[in-house]
């Protein structure tokens, strides 16, 4: 009858404190091996088992490894011919990326590998990485015709997608195909579909489907757009999120958000000669409550000519609290948000007109359809006419016009050639009424 031979144990000073307890107690245990009763007990649990029942009509299969990843003319290599394999890519990418962890099996390092065959540690954990990532492509519902576009390149791919489950790597791999990124393009659509959950309760995120890698690029650089600081960064981030998104709410939610926000950059009317701009901007509703700083200015109506805005008063924030003071009482005011145009007025200067009618101002109204009341911001620190290519607040010069009241804005080539040096201000600013439906700015063709 065969036995079972017990070695001692380990020697108690090289176990750890836990491990010494477990082994204080399997010692004792172990005391009563001696005896032949245990020792038959131990030799007849090492035996062969009967196999389990079997239902009537099916054969019993005993346990099977699973088949070997390296391909098949791959498997009967020693590792001087994987070595080699590996140093001469003699292959695609996927194939011979296997053979990497069986060197690591037969005592090979990785700075051993990257001797023998030049690929770095790097290297070969991206090549690792990214064969099992292609694996779970291929055994998914992932379009197989389309798994040959990784098969030069791929690895730096397919790596970026190591992160995602099964599910979002397919769909994440389809973005990549479709929108031929580079290793780079791919980070930025796998992090975003990792992120995008966890954006639940952020604003607009709603509009966008976590189901659409394309949306959740999308929606980070959304995201990203209303962290800027700059207008020009804003609006860089809007435009990419546009060109990113997939579903058609996802691209209304931008197209609004470059309404509301992008308005002071995009929305510029632009003399088509000289190219200078002049900022036309839409109010938002709720847009001041939500400013870090506004500005309190002085309102005059058009129809009260160069008397409303010479007597309109002077007014400047003060002290810590930044209480704003006026030289003189004033019945009307208009709160703004703190834009740039507007905070670098000199102090004291700004007026804001109001003109009942848009067509009052120097653009063509054949594409201005609709009579729309406007607020036109000068600095009245500014008077001097010096810039042809400016915009000035006037009284009405030469009689044209007239029907839309004594105050125009016009440009300052009109203005030196009817030999006028001085202006009531220079405009910095076109203010339009907030609009609850989202209403295109003025195109740059429109300033005449």
């Amino acid at each position: 009858m065969a036995t079972l031979s017990l070695t001692s144990p380990s020697p108690t000073h090289l176990l750890s404190p836990h491990q010494s307890h477990r082994h204080g107690r399997r010692h004792r245990h172990l005391s009563h091996a001696r005896s032949p009763t245990f020792r038959l007990m131990i030799s007849a649990s090492k035996l062969p088992s009967s196999p389990p029942p079997v239902p009537p009509g099916e054969l019993y299969q005993p346990f099977r490894p699973p088949p070997s990843p390296l391909p098949e003319k791959y498997r009967n290599m020693n590792a001087v011919d994987r070595l080699a394999v590996l140093g001469n890519r003699m292959g695609l990418w996927f194939e011979y990326a296997p053979l990497i962890p069986t060197l690591s099996q037969d005592g090979f390092t990785p700075p051993s590998i990257e001797e023998l065959t030049g690929i770095n540690g790097v290297e070969q954990n991206c090549l690792i990485v990214a064969a099992q990532v292609r694996d779970s492509l291929v055994s998914s519902e992932f379009d197989k015709d389309f798994l040959s576009y990784f098969d030069v390149g791929g690895a730096e791919l397919l790596y970026e997608l190591r992160f995602l489950n099964a599910t979002q790597r397919v769909a994440a791999a389809m973005q990549v195909v479709e929108r031929r990124l580079d290793p780079k393009g791919a980070q930025d659509l796998a992090r975003a579909v990792k992120d995008f959950p966890k954006r639940r309760d952020e604003e607009g995120w709603e509009c966008f489907k976590g189901d659409s890698p394309a949306d959740c690029l999308a929606y980070t650089y959304f995201r990203l757009s209303r962290e800027a600081i700059a207008d020009s960064e804003r609006r860089a981030a809007l435009e990419r999120a546009l060109e990113a998104a997939e579903t058609e709410e996802a691209r209304r939610r931008i197209e609004e958000e470059l309404e509301k926000k992008g308005e002071q950059s995009d929305g510029e009317g632009v003399d088509e000669v000289s190219g200078v701009r002049v900022p036309v901007v839409r109010l938002r509703y709720g847009e001041v409550a939500e400013s870090t700083s506004v500005v309190v200015l002085p309102v005059c109506d058009a129809a009260e000519g160069e008397e409303g805005v010479v007597t309109a008063p002077a007014c400047r924030p003060e002290g810590d609290f930044g209480v704003v003071t006026a030289d003189k009482a004033w019945k009307r005011w208009v709160v703004l948000p703190g834009w740039q145009p507007v905070l670098a007025m000199g102090k004291g200067g700004g007026v804001a007109v109001a003109f009942a009618d848009a067509r009052a101002l120097p653009w063509r109204t054949n594409r201005w359809e609709k009579k729309e009341p406007l607020l036109v911001v000068a600095d009245r620190g500014r008077k001097e006419v010096v810039e042809a290519d400016g915009f000035y607040l006037v009284s009405r010069v030469g009689g044209a016009g007239d029907a839309w009241g004594p105050l125009a804005v016009d440009r300052g080539s009109k203005l030196l050639e009817l030999d006028v040096k001085e202006a009531l201000g220079t405009i910095v600013l076109v203010v339009r009424p907030p609009k609850d439906e989202v209403d295109n700015q003025l195109p740059d063709e429109d300033w005449d």
